[in-house]
């Protein structure tokens, strides 16, 4: 054994640890997840909303919690197992405040994808007229979103603008309309 690793104390391992840790932290921070394809493979179809107990940042807190109790437990003349121990614990408590956090940010998450069978049915405004055979536009809300659709008349008459339609079919980007 090298003379120099004798000469290594409980604490600055501990240090050393925490130093990984947050070092780990802030790489993670700059370049995002560092192995996001990893972690999900491990959850075994335990999808906990998006975010997983393996993400680097849950593991970088772990690392740097237990690294930082156990060197304050050793500097306050606790031996190894019993820094160890308050070392894990302190890590399982901040990594669990963080995973669960993160899992918060998650669910408040919105999306903006409006369906094709959110629309079919709902009553629109034109707000761009529809000349006979032609296209204009049309406007509705769904849920809190106004929707713009590009809209072309169901049997092809001319539709002012501020006319209420009802939309029948959706094509893609296009809805066909029915005056009401």
């Amino acid at each position: 054994m090298p003379d120099w690793l004798t000469q290594v104390s409980s604490f600055t391992v501990f240090l050393s640890i925490g130093a990984v840790g947050f070092l780990f932290l802030l790489i993670s921070l700059m370049f995002g997840e560092l192995f996001g394809h990893f972690d999900h493979s491990f959850d075994h179809g335990h999808d906990a909303g998006g975010v997983s107990i393996l993400s680097s940042r849950v593991v970088g807190v772990f690392i740097t919690a237990f690294g930082g109790v156990g060197a304050a437990a050793t500097s306050y003349g606790y031996s190894i197992f019993p820094a160890s121990g308050m070392g894990f614990i302190s890590g399982m408590i901040f990594g669990g405040i963080i995973y669960y956090f993160a899992k918060f940010l998650y669910g408040q998450q919105a999306s903006t994808e409006v369906r094709s069978a959110d629309m079919a049915g709902r009553t629109a405004r034109v707000i761009i007229a529809i000349p006979g055979g032609g296209v204009g536009q049309v406007r509705f809300q769904v849920g809190e979103e106004l929707v713009d659709k590009v809209a072309k008349s169901h049997d092809g008459p001319a539709l002012a603008a501020n006319s209420i339609v009802r939309i029948q079919e959706v094509h893609g980007e296009m809805v066909i309309v029915r005056a009401e």
